[in-house]
């Protein structure tokens, strides 16, 4: 895409060997490999057609309305100004477990992805990004089995509790 910004639909290119210049369609340019020309790189592209935008995107880690409502009651508790930090690291039943801790917003780090949900600010760092994208937060108050729920994509097997998971990468 970039190399074709710009240039028309043909580009003036000298084939190799031949001191004479020809017409090549833009999808397949020959560039020189090393400043001396003893090799030419070939370049081709294609145009496939994107799918049709909608008017937004889904959000990297998503909450339920449950969850929304019982994480800004924990955070108004503290009156100070909170972000969740969510995270994976290793152990637990079945490799890895999920982290969430409420964190200063100034302490949050320049490589965090920081996602905005509703008003509500989740920070999460790359590494554990990867295996959290598309996930749902979610919250139940009932007396057994209630609690946050995380309803991830990406893990292949749960344990009982819900709290770990593993995910082939």
């Amino acid at each position: 895409m970039a190399l074709s910004y710009g240039i028309p639909s043909h580009v003036l290119c000298r084939s190799r060997g031949e001191s004479r210049i020809t017409l090549a369609p833009r999808s397949s340019v020959s560039f020189p490999r090393d400043v001396n020309c003893r090799s030419l790189i070939r370049v081709r592209s294609s145009a496939i057609s994107a799918p049709p935008m909608s008017g937004s995107f889904a959000p990297a880690i998503s909450l339920t309305g449950k969850a929304l409502n019982h994480l800004n009651t924990m955070r108004s508790e503290r009156d100070e100004d909170l972000c969740l930090r969510i995270g994976v690291k290793q152990g637990g039943c079945s490799g890895m477990s999920y982290t969430m801790e409420f964190e200063n917003r100034a302490n949050t780090r320049p490589d965090d992805s920081v996602i905005e949900y509703n008003g509500f600010v989740i920070v999460c760092d790359p590494k554990s990004l990867l295996f959290l994208y598309g996930m749902q937060l979610d919250y139940s108050d009932a007396l057994i089995g209630g609690g946050f729920a995380f309803k991830n994509p990406n893990a292949t097997q749960t344990c009982g509790c819900g709290k770990s998971f593993a995910a082939e990468m």
